[in-house]
């Protein structure tokens, strides 16, 4: 049996249905085990006191709001140039859940921001930055809505899409380009992490925890959107009632 055979909605559509526990369950034990260490078990910085422990929270949704819309602009333009109908369906699954974490880095950022800074909001280059990677969410959401045409949708999305990418390095390096209230990477590819062991263990924790959320969520979102495109969804829905 060939692999390829599953990029047809309707043969991965199943597929979905059976990966998401998988995903799921293990999000959610990660979720419990990270949030534990992270607020009960890491120390209290000596600087910001128990107000840092938003960054459990507000750096993976952050990570997760610029990695998923990476992810996003390369299935929309897989969808695109190949006229692949999963990827582009993949693509608006993605959008969805990269707006939920980007609009959750803003959030948590304005509530960690309010005892350390003073403010609730500065327009400093990663707060504008990742305030534009919402908007560009919320347009690739609005526009694929506004067209009847999904194939239509899919192509006008996907240069959004595309373009929009350039916004994800200028919120990685906005704190080496610019003067900003953010403080630089604690967490390097290459060379020791800045943080106590107990705070990296639980952000990485909670980083691994979104990641699992996000493939959950968006096969279930992914399943949904098969259903709503495809002429035999009825037949699929029967299927795996």
């Amino acid at each position: 049996m060939k692999l390829y055979k599953y990029a047809s909605p309707a043969m991965f559509y199943p597929v979905a249905g059976k990966m998401i526990p998988w995903f799921a369950i293990p999000a959610a034990l990660l979720f419990a085990v990270g949030l534990y260490v992270g607020f009960f078990v890491a120390p209290t910085d000596f600087q910001q006191g128990d107000a840092y422990r938003i960054m459990f929270i507000h750096v993976p949704a952050a990570w997760m709001g610029m990695f998923l819309y990476v992810l996003m602009a390369i299935y929309a333009g897989i969808g695109w140039a190949f006229n692949a109908r999963l990827s582009s369906m993949m693509a608006s699954a993605i959008a969805v859940t990269g707006a939920m974490f980007t609009l959750l880095s803003l959030v948590t950022g304005a509530f960690w921001g309010k005892p350390t800074w003073g403010t609730w909001w500065a327009w400093d280059a990663r707060m504008t930055s990742t305030l534009i990677l919402l908007f560009l969410y919320a347009g690739f959401i609005a526009l694929q809505a506004a067209i009847d045409d999904p194939r239509r949708a899919d192509r006008a999305g996907a240069v959004l899409a595309i373009v929009g990418v350039i916004n994800v390095p200028i919120i990685y390096f906005s704190v080496q380009w610019w003067n900003t209230l953010h403080q630089g990477a604690t967490i390097r590819l290459l060379g020791k992490p800045s943080i106590a062991a107990p705070m990296l263990t639980a952000l990485l924790i909670m980083l691994a925890a979104c990641w699992l959320y996000s493939v959950a969520i968006v096969l279930v979102r992914l399943r949904c959107i098969i259903l709503e495109r495809e002429q035999n969804a009825s037949r699929l829905a029967e299927v795996n009632a």
